[in-house]
């Protein structure tokens, strides 16, 4: 459960980077955060995988989640366009990490009858 929470805490941290940028456009003490946001997102991740995620199941569901929350967020927060489109993308991305997610679990169960 512990890695589950470290990388909601490295996603939240990507999105919140990834908005400061944003917001620093117009308010450059706010690439402090960005910066931050960025740093404590790598440990975050770091962390993740020193508690054994999979890479490839850790940094899917980091990517994906990040480019889907920070899409929903810069919406709300900037004003900016979410076309339906960008709204049936972003499921598949959902969808996308479930799948892996799925798959991960699916061959670690095999591993696991295997030996």
């Amino acid at each position: 459960m512990t890695k589950w929470l470290l990388l909601a805490g490295a996603i939240l941290s990507e999105v919140t980077g990834s908005l400061s940028l944003k917001g620093a456009l117009d308010r450059p003490g706010l690439y402090v955060l960005v910066a931050a946001g960025y740093i404590a997102s790598f440990i975050l991740l770091a962390l993740v995988l020193r508690q054994g995620m999979a890479l490839g199941v850790a940094y899917g569901i980091w990517g994906a989640l990040g480019v889907a929350t920070t899409a929903v967020m810069s919406s709300l927060i900037f004003d900016e366009t979410l076309t339906a489109l960008m709204g049936v993308g972003i499921v598949l991305i959902i969808a996308g990490v479930l799948t892996v997610e799925l798959g991960s679990q699916h061959a670690v169960k095999n591993l696991e009858e295997a030996t």
